[in-house]
């Protein structure tokens, strides 16, 4: 809860670093809040390509169940026709961080979106597949483990440090309204 005690705390160490007290916990504050663990695990490329968005994506498997840029790589060349795995960055259950495709290079995971965006993937999505349940009827789930969530967020801080004026979604974000209500409604999500 972001409570008024909350953005007084915020103003405070807002103060404290020397930054403007407005109690919005925007780029330079969260950077100063979370320590940044992504370009400790990893050195960060500027992409030459123009990035208007950072996406985030899961593997779609089941809770528990961990899966590699290797494994990625080789499903995404076989299985989809790619030239390489569809993402720049994966997070893999331990909260490491492991390059993917080259940020120099668009990637593959949105359908027209790629050509200005980042992919970021973390494995998981899916519950736990339990015997006898077909994987196509696993439901979805947030199955990211506390290391996930926190490298991710420093992942992103750390990109939003090279691409501030990139907007940060959700692959699902990108679903159109297909019935042209004005929203996008679950039955319209691509993922």
């Amino acid at each position: 809860m972001f409570s008024p005690l909350t953005e007084e705390r915020v103003k405070q160490f807002q103060k404290d670093h020397k930054l403007t007290p407005d109690g919005v916990v925007g780029p330079k504050t969260l950077a100063l809040l979370i320590p940044s663990v992504a370009s400790t695990a990893l050195k960060l490329k500027k992409s030459k390509r123009r990035i208007d968005w950072i996406v985030v994506h899961c593997t779609a498997t089941p809770e528990g169940k961990d899966m590699t840029v290797e494994q990625i790589r080789k499903e995404h060349i076989k299985n989809r026709g790619f030239k390489d795995i569809g993402y720049h960055y994966v997070i893999y259950r331990d909260g490491s961080v492991h390059n993917g495709r080259d940020v120099d290079i668009s990637g593959a995971h949105v359908t027209g979106y790629n050509s200005y965006s980042i992919g970021i993937v973390y494995v998981g999505g899916l519950e736990e597949q339990k015997p006898g349940v077909a994987y196509k009827d696993l439901k979805p789930k947030d199955t990211r483990t506390e290391a996930q969530k926190a490298a991710l967020l420093a992942l992103l801080v750390d990109l939003r440090k090279l691409y501030p004026k990139a907007k940060i979604q959700g692959h699902r974000d990108f679903s159109p309204d297909k019935n042209h209500n004005g929203t996008v409604e679950p039955s319209e999500w691509i993922k």
